[in-house]
């Protein structure tokens, strides 16, 4: 077992100058994210470990507002390349849920009965279409696709480099790039097909990582606001003595800990596949999405303007918690799903059932 460090002490750095490569040198690496600002150093827990163990990761990565892809490899992308059985490359990896790729084989079936390309003497593919905005597609080593081809769901990798790629970028200058792809053949060892089960649970996944890392950047709001109110002056006291600076950031830290909460709940339900899994990653994701708005205007609010500016660590939170709010799902996406997700009857036993 190996173990590489990513040194987070000068984290205003742009993200696609920063070396990913070391994040993960091979699949069964444990990684160390330390922060130069602060002696402490975070080990995280190993790639087959539980998902609450990864969230909990997840969350730190979020308040240390690391510049690399640590929830998407651990939390979203091993765990379904290990699903399907593919082998797991080493270093970054990044995700893409694409329904509306166009797939055909690249070996039609000379006995087919059909459209040409509607059936394979193998499982290889051609592929055509965009795959928009790919969290750190730039940096990952391979891209993990989902998508529907004519036989069914299926999941496929692919590198950057067979793709064309415009960059883009977050609020937070975090990398989402688009993937370009004509007919681009993918061959059959790097597909396997699937269920439409595992197109929901790449869906789910995503979201609670996402949900994660709100949770560890509004904890990042808290600490800095905390000090902040502690130390600032106005009027011969500290802004933390005024009552109604008090009541707001009680507020602010009401709105963490729901998020927190709420992450937490969902992480046995989706190791374990139990039925309200659906139900607890959309409430997650729900109040995560919901809070962010609060959890910025309350940190931003009792700092003032100086908050805002690039010079403040402060940004380095909101930024990522504006832009992970409208990620895999906003809060108005999750809360119709929320709602579907269990009938009235059924609602009081989706809310006091054990995880």
């Amino acid at each position: 077992m190996s173990t590489h460090t990513i040194d987070t002490g000068a984290p205003v750095i742009p993200a696609d100058t920063y070396d990913t490569t070391t994040f993960y040198a091979d699949p069964d690496a444990i990684a160390v994210v330390t922060n130069t600002t602060a002696p402490d150093a975070v080990a995280l827990p190993a790639p087959d470990a539980s998902t609450a163990e990864l969230l909990a990761a997840a969350r730190e990565a979020g308040r240390r507002a690391v510049p690399a892809p640590f929830a998407e490899t651990a939390l979203v992308a091993r765990p379904l390349l290990r699903r399907v059985g593919l082998p797991v490359p080493g270093g970054p990896l990044s995700y893409a849920v694409a329904p509306d790729l166009t797939i055909r084989y690249a070996r039609p079936s000379a006995s087919a009965v059909g459209s040409a390309g509607c059936s394979g003497d193998d499982d290889t593919l051609l592929v055509t279409g965009t795959l928009r905005r790919v969290p750190w597609a730039r940096t990952a080593r391979a891209v993990v696709v989902l998508a529907t081809a004519p036989f069914g769901p299926v999941l496929f990798t692919l590198t950057p480099d067979q793709a064309v790629l415009t960059a883009g970028g977050n609020l937070a200058e975090e990398p989402r790039d688009n993937l370009y792809l004509d007919a681009l053949e993918i061959p059959a060892a790097q597909v396997r097909r699937t269920l439409p089960q595992v197109l929901e649970e790449a869906e789910l996944r995503a979201a609670l990582a996402r949900s994660a890392l709100i949770a560890g950047a509004g904890e990042s709001c808290v600490e800095l606001t905390v000090a902040h109110t502690a130390a600032r002056t106005q009027f011969g006291r500290p802004l933390s003595r005024f009552q109604a600076v008090k009541q707001e950031q009680a507020r602010l830290i009401e709105e963490v800990a729901l998020v927190r909460a709420a992450v937490q709940a969902a992480a046995t339900p989706l190791d374990t596949g139990a039925p309200v899994t659906r139900f607890a990653v959309a409430a997650a994701k729900t109040q995560a999405s919901a809070s962010a708005a609060e959890i910025t205007r309350i940190a931003h609010q009792l700092h003032g303007a100086i908050g805002i500016t690039r010079l403040h660590p402060l940004h380095l939170a909101t930024t990522r918690l504006w832009s992970w709010r409208d990620e895999d799902g906003d809060e108005t996406y999750w809360a119709r799903h929320l709602a579907r997700s269990v009938e009235a009857t059924a609602l009081w036993s989706a809310l006091t059932a054990e995880p």
